[in-house]
């Protein structure tokens, strides 16, 4: 058992590396232009889904959201469900332009771009972020 656990994790920690390298690459590529993007980091477990706008080059947080959030968790029914989702999305949307940020690199680590996570970028999107 603890064999397929640890193939999980390293199955789970290259996709993280494959989508974490890519947006590296993209930041390097605008370096040049001066125009490094923060990313929007999503996370999602069995209950809830969260959303973070970071900035790496000072390793802070600029916006979050997550179903957690007291003006969403009164208006959702349930925090693991596609309606949540678009819901985060469009609460980080806000707040990221209440920030003074528009264009941002989406990061979905391990998840795939399915269901939830698409939702939540879609739900981004509408909101006014560019990725």
């Amino acid at each position: 058992m603890a064999k397929a656990a640890s193939k999980k994790l390293a199955s789970t920690g290259r996709r993280t590396f494959r989508t974490r390298n890519k947006i590296r690459r993209i930041n390097i590529a605008q370096n040049s232009k001066r125009e490094i993007r923060p990313r929007l980091s999503v996370h999602r477990t069995g209950k809830q889904i969260y959303a973070q706008i970071i900035d790496d080059l000072k390793g802070v947080t600029l916006a979050a959201a997550s179903t957690l959030d007291k003006e969403l968790k009164e208006k959702l029914k349930s925090g693991s469900n596609k309606d949540a989702a678009g819901e985060v999305g469009k609460l980080i949307a806000a707040r990221a332009k209440k920030a003074g940020i528009s264009k941002v690199v989406f990061d979905r680590g391990p998840f795939l771009y399915h269901g939830r996570v698409k939702a939540l970028a879609d739900a981004a999107r509408e909101g006014g972020l560019e990725f």
